[in-house]
């Protein structure tokens, strides 16, 4: 079996490439740059019906930007637009699956009690709202009888190499500076790279899970503050908290805002909100109990990549 990944070069692109020829599942990429011999350009997109490929992994997309640099614009362009061309030609292809890795930022920026499939989508966000367009196409669609389609919306992916909030979260630690957010009482869910793979190649290799929009994440949430105290038992060192008052750090981040400093309300929104999101209509499908790595394992492997 051959499968198409688009965004192969980004951080779940390259581990699922790996994983994959592990499995001995061949895979052709998609991306903007003739990276490998196995790489067609956007420019070639419809070279895509030419493939005996029985997938695509549409993974190119623009991340969530959380220094706000980034115009509506762009999210709109990458996220939908190109979403949209790459469906088109999936529909006309002998290709029989399609994945699209949207997100839970597709439905709601505010997640009040669990997160399922349930929620009606309702983002804030450029970001949030591009994902969603997206797959309103893809529903929109007439499907031929026989091809497969299939929505993913993951929580924060992590795992090593990723850099983002939570290596932030590691220097911070690191460099013995004092966790000023303690005070703070939050869940979230994440969902760590080995339990990504696990579970795609589950959904691409059996055939009877329908289609459908899927949420991913780990099997258990964590709070912030137990991130930091993960971080300090992988280097060894013990993490300093602060309990600070939320209104003056609702102020600081507020100031960061204006003077782009490291703290600002998106950022300090991201790491001390709830979002714990539901995975029980995805294992049910997939027929399994838990995923392979817990949370805490998956995010220890993380912060001890970080200090490698």
């Amino acid at each position: 079996m051959k499968v198409v990944i688009t965004g192969s070069t980004g951080f779940v692109g390259k581990n699922l490439k790996s994983y994959f020829a592990r499995n001995e599942i061949g895979v052709v990429c998609l991306d903007r740059k003739a990276v490998s011999p196995e790489t067609i350009t956007w420019e070639r997109i419809s070279d895509v019906s030419k493939l005996s490929a029985g997938c695509i992994v549409h993974l190119a997309g623009k991340a969530h930007d959380t220094s706000k640099c980034s115009s509506p614009e762009e999210y709109y362009t990458i996220n939908t637009e190109l979403t949209k061309h790459l469906f088109d030609q999936f529909v006309h292809s002998s290709v029989r699956d399609f994945i699209y890795f949207s997100s839970v930022k597709a439905v709601t920026d505010v997640v009040n009690g669990i997160l399922d499939e349930n929620e009606i989508p309702n983002p804030r966000t450029p970001y949030g709202q591009s994902k969603l367009k997206a797959e309103e196409y893809i529903l929109a669609q007439d499907v031929p009888l026989g091809k497969r389609v299939i929505i993913l919306r993951p929580s924060m992916i992590h795992g090593p190499e990723n850099k983002g909030n939570l290596n932030l979260l590691f220097k911070i630690v690191k460099r013995g500076i004092p966790w000023p957010l303690a005070a703070f009482e939050n869940k979230r869910s994440f969902l760590s790279i080995d339990n990504l793979c696990f579970l795609l190649k589950l959904v691409i290799e059996n055939k009877n899970i329908p289609s459908g929009v899927y949420n991913c994440t780990d099997d258990e949430s964590l709070a912030t503050n137990e991130l930091i105290a993960l971080i300090g038992e992988s280097i060894g060192k013990r993490p300093i908290f602060w309990r600070v008052p939320e209104r003056l750090i609702n102020g600081v981040a507020s100031l960061g805002d204006a003077c782009h400093f490291p703290l600002n309300s998106e950022r300090l929104r991201k790491l001390t909100e709830n979002y714990v999101v539901s995975n029980e209509k995805l294992k049910m499908v997939l027929g399994v109990k838990r995923f392979p790595v817990s949370a805490r394992e998956g995010l220890l492997k993380t912060f001890k990549s970080f200090n490698s």
